[in-house]
């Protein structure tokens, strides 16, 4: 797959101190990755038999004739080699975020481009302050394929000049609202191997008790190769488990947001991020946004034109004015028919998976994990694990499975260390701590060059941000 008008993301080096550009420091590691095919490939339908019962191995479901699945080549990049001048671009934005803007610039330490997000204003207030650090561990926690994760943290300045955040991910080429709204073909093959790597990231995080609660295709990141990575946990939490505890119901886009959010539901569990999946899902199968309304009032009726009223079963936890609101209203069947008429990818096995995520009552949607059963997937299992995960590995006698195609969180992510943050100062102590902690051991520390031009184009697109973004809010 191949994003139409797609440029190569543009790096420079400048936006590091010159003495961190030093030959010496090129020299110091050498990068290795793996190359895959995306969905051009062709599935190698030779690889090992599935044992029984098991009918969702990609071995066992087969493939077309002819070809092979792509082996993974170990390359080496020697970080002596650095880019030439005419590779040397200057540095851009590449996404703005509620809590951060992100660039595209490149570690001088071994030429890789890398994504540079700063998190601005970060020791404002306690609720900011604990807010960007859970951001901040959640992202040297995540070890998955298909969820961004932190490559490393820029050593931060004595503690009393700590004001400011700079964390490296690893550089995406797109989104997935950009490629929905770009003119570029989307078969049911991409839908499919998208939709996988969206339940799998999901599963992984559910697992480790994390509620993103801001899934949408702004924050799918996907390459020209279709790998795709879940980001931006601005918003994300841990799940809580007592139902008697308050949550906040200012999370998710409003467009993905679950009817019992909008309902003003005071708990909720994994399953808004589900019913955001199936959001998503039917904007892929028709290209346009589902439930596309002018205020969380019209979402819901969106919502109920298309799955009918609900019962009072499914209102329980739901505000008394939400509630009163649906039922002044006249009944309404539901129509789930339509979703047939998204696209010709919407048949009766997407349609079947769809109708399960957009299920009004959250405790009769489907989970992330059980959604990833559904043969609906089977072949966005079969491509994603034949030609482009990187657990699994080609030999000549055909391809090496792993033992857990979507495997879960080997730990839940703790948060109790916001227990000792009383005050913004024990927050900032803490955060410098992780962060110098989190150094120790590792590659040659990078800070930022202020004196750079690159570094003042960087604050000033962030200042502006910043200050639309307050305006919006007082508004």
């Amino acid at each position: 797959m191949a994003f139409h008008g797609s440029t190569r993301p543009t790096v420079c080096g400048n936006l590091f101190p010159a003495s961190e550009l030093g030959h010496k420091y090129f020299c110091v590691n050498t990068t290795a990755g793996t190359t895959s095919t995306g969905l051009g490939a062709t599935p190698n339908p030779t690889g090992p038999n599935a044992p029984a019962g098991t009918p969702r191995h990609p071995a066992s479901l087969g493939g077309s004739a002819g070809g092979g699945a792509a082996i993974p080549q170990p390359h080496s990049n020697p970080a002596s080699e650095v880019p030439s001048p005419a590779e040397m671009e200057p540095d851009r934005p590449i996404g703005y975020g509620a809590f951060g803007v992100v660039w595209s610039v490149t570690d001088p330490r071994d030429g890789r481009k890398v994504a540079l997000k700063k998190m601005p204003n970060v020791f404002q207030n306690l609720v900011s302050c604990k807010r960007v650090f859970r951001e901040l561990r959640m992202l040297c926690f995540f070890k998955h394929d298909n969820v961004l994760s932190a490559l490393d943290i820029l050593q931060p300045p004595q503690i009393d000049c700590f004001e400011e955040i700079y964390v490296i991910t690893e550089l995406m080429q797109s989104d997935l609202h950009k490629v929905i709204v770009s003119p570029q073909p989307l078969t049911t093959d991409h839908i499919k191997v998208f939709l996988y790597q969206i339940l799998r990231g999901l599963k992984y995080l559910h697992s480790a008790g994390i509620l993103h609660r801001d899934i949408k295709p702004g924050n799918l990141l996907v390459n020209s190769n279709c790998l795709l990575k879940i980001c931006d946990f601005g918003l994300a939490r841990v799940e809580e488990p007592d139902p008697s505890r308050h949550m906040t119901q200012e999370v998710v886009t409003q467009y993905y947001r679950a009817p019992e959010v909008l309902m003003g539901c005071q708990h909720y569990t994994s399953s808004i991020d589900v019913w955001s999946v199936g959001c998503i899902f039917a904007e892929l199968l028709g290209r346009r946004i589902l439930f596309q309304a002018q205020s969380p009032i019209q979402q819901l009726d969106l919502i109920t034109d298309l799955l009918g009223t609900p019962p009072l079963s499914a209102m329980t936890s739901a505000c008394e004015g939400a509630r009163a609101h649906i039922l002044r209203g006249p009944h309404k069947p539901p129509s789930l028919s339509v979703l047939y008429m998204l696209s010709d990818g919407a048949t009766h096995e997407a349609v079947h998976l769809l109708c399960r995520m957009l299920v009004f009552d959250p405790a009769k949607r489907i989970s992330g994990s059980d959604a990833l059963s559904h043969p609906y997937l089977d072949e966005g299992r079969l491509r994603y694990h034949t030609c482009m995960c990187k657990c699994c590995y080609s030999v000549p006698s055909g391809r090496v499975y792993t033992r857990d195609f979507e495997p879960p969180a080997d730990r839940p992510f703790s948060h109790n260390y916001e227990q000792s943050m009383h005050s913004v100062w024990q927050g900032k102590e803490l955060i410098h701590r992780f962060i110098t902690e989190h150094q120790q051991g590792k590659r040659v520390p990078l800070c930022i060059n202020p004196q750079s031009a690159a570094f003042k184009t960087f604050i000033r697109s962030t200042a502006w941000h910043s200050s639309k973004v307050s305006r919006k809010e007082e508004r």
